[in-house]
């Protein structure tokens, strides 16, 4: 008895090849999104956006090289008609007399970085429990939280700096601190728990499985999965609280010691606002660190914006 041999399958032909595989309902969003952002209408829109919104920043740079009485009688643009520059108001600002910036940027380090670490660590351990533990009532709760957004800031002054008197902390950096990272834990939750949610649950029952408990999973399969997250949430925190100046004069504003450079900067024109040709000077030093915290990290502030923003 005989059998027929299959003929094989001409290398060329593609007929009997694999099918593409087809794309997920994510993907095809963005596939779409990165078609319509990458058009030359969208490039030329984000072109002139880009060039409104720098246009202020541009004039305030010329400002702070002009001499005062300049400043105070033309507007910027005529720089380029009769351009004079002058290095006087970095000079007051930096070593003038009252208006030293050392010790105000000491302080803004001093107060940003317990309030972009304390929030972060705290909003880590609560998106994980909302992430990946069960317990009764985790839904409504975490609704809750994530509502406490719409909460407004000014609301709470008042009642915390009362406790803060009762508690003898007043005009010191643990109130800072502390107010900083109230308000900044139900964003931080949210973004967290939202890049948590991403990371397949099949990673997390392979190291149960494993044996690993909460502990070892939080720390050795998620930690390193979530530095995108951590940076973006650390950016905009540190951004947020460097710039602050409404919580700044209210828990820190009658000590000295613990003023940040932007009441400083608020101060500079004086109380009659006759020296207010200081603050374009003064605005640009303050800038130095944000700028160079943000072009460092920005790639990973992107990333983290988007967890969560789309699922398949």
């Amino acid at each position: 008895m005989t059998t027929t041999p299959t003929p094989p399958v001409p290398t060329g032909d593609t007929r009997l090849a694999t099918k593409p595989r087809k794309l997920t309902k994510a993907e095809r969003r963005a596939v779409e999104a990165k078609s319509k952002l990458s058009s030359p209408w969208a490039s030329g829109v984000a072109i002139i956006l880009a060039i409104l919104w720098t246009i202020p920043t541009f004039g305030l740079l010329i400002s702070s090289f002009r001499p005062e009485r300049q400043i105070k009688t033309t507007g910027w643009w005529t720089f380029f008609r009769d351009p004079q520059v002058t290095l006087e108001n970095y000079e007051e600002v930096l070593f003038g007399s009252g208006t030293s910036f050392s010790t105000f940027f000491v302080n803004s380090i001093v107060i940003t970085l317990p309030a972009v670490i304390i929030p972060v660590s705290i909003a880590l351990l609560a998106a994980y429990a909302f992430a990946w533990i069960e317990f009764r009532g985790r839904g409504l709760l975490f609704v809750a939280v994530f509502a406490l957004q719409i909460v407004p800031l000014q609301v709470t002054l008042i009642p915390l700096l009362q406790q803060y008197v009762r508690w003898d902390l007043n005009n010191s950096f643990w109130t800072v601190w502390i107010s900083h990272s109230i308000f900044a834990l139900p964003l931080a939750i949210f973004l967290l728990h939202n890049f948590m949610k991403e990371v397949p649950s099949s990673l997390v029952e392979a190291a149960r499985v494993d044996g690993a408990g909460h502990v070892k999973i939080f720390f050795r399969v998620l930690m390193p999965l979530l530095v995108p997250a951590i940076a973006a949430f650390s950016i905009f925190q540190f951004l947020w609280v460097w710039n602050d100046l409404l919580v700044a004069l209210t828990f820190a504003g009658g000590s000295p010691n613990v003023v940040p450079i932007t009441v400083r900067l608020a101060e500079l024109s004086g109380t009659r606002g006759t020296d207010w040709q200081l603050l374009s000077a003064g605005a640009f030093i303050a800038m130095i660190v944000p700028l160079i915290v943000f072009l460092s990290l920005q790639r990973y502030f992107v990333r983290g914006l988007l967890a969560g923003s789309v699922k398949g």
